[in-house]
């Protein structure tokens, strides 16, 4: 019986040594993460995200930094906050967006656009993986964003964000 129970405590020890080695190995996690519905948080205009079908995370950080996860409850706010960031051109920036139809994550970068779609923050676009007629790609989506954000959404603080071009 006390075999047994050194025998754990190696195991328990074993077991921690590994879990804060994998921790502080300084790689970068990537990819989407888990969303909480309705109990996270959009980190550009604070509104619960509750929306499976048009929700978006950006992954990334300052250079020499770990990236961490930021999640959206609109691609429209997350193109918006992301270019706020000083790393947005960063190689290691991820983009990620639901698919409106599934709710399957695709990489926003890669994802094709059409607009008129109801979003929580009104920027109307629904993202999918393959093209659809009048579908728009990444590029077009963001100047879409930028037009809507100038249009629809008062920054009365003076804060204004640069669209593509400026």
């Amino acid at each position: 019986m006390r075999a047994r129970g050194q025998c754990m405590r190696g195991l328990s020890s074993l077991l921690l040594i590994t879990i804060l080695l994998v921790g502080c190995s300084g790689k970068d996690a990537t990819g989407p993460g888990e969303v909480r519905w309705d109990r996270e948080s959009c980190t550009h205009c604070a509104m619960a995200i509750s929306d499976h079908y048009y929700t978006a995370q950006v992954r990334g950080a300052a250079a020499g930094q770990r990236t961490r996860l930021y999640k959206f409850d609109d691609i429209g706010c997350a193109v918006v906050w992301l270019d706020g960031q000083p790393w947005k051109d960063d190689a290691r920036t991820e983009i990620w967006v639901t698919d409106q139809s599934s709710g399957e994550w695709l990489d926003a970068r890669l994802a094709s656009y059409v607009t008129g779609k109801v979003t929580p923050m009104d920027y109307g676009l629904g993202a999918h993986r393959e093209a659809a007629p009048g579908a728009m790609d990444f590029t077009r989506a963001r100047e879409h964003i930028f037009s809507v954000d100038k249009r629809k959404h008062d920054h009365t603080r003076g804060h204004h964000h640069a669209g593509p071009g400026e």
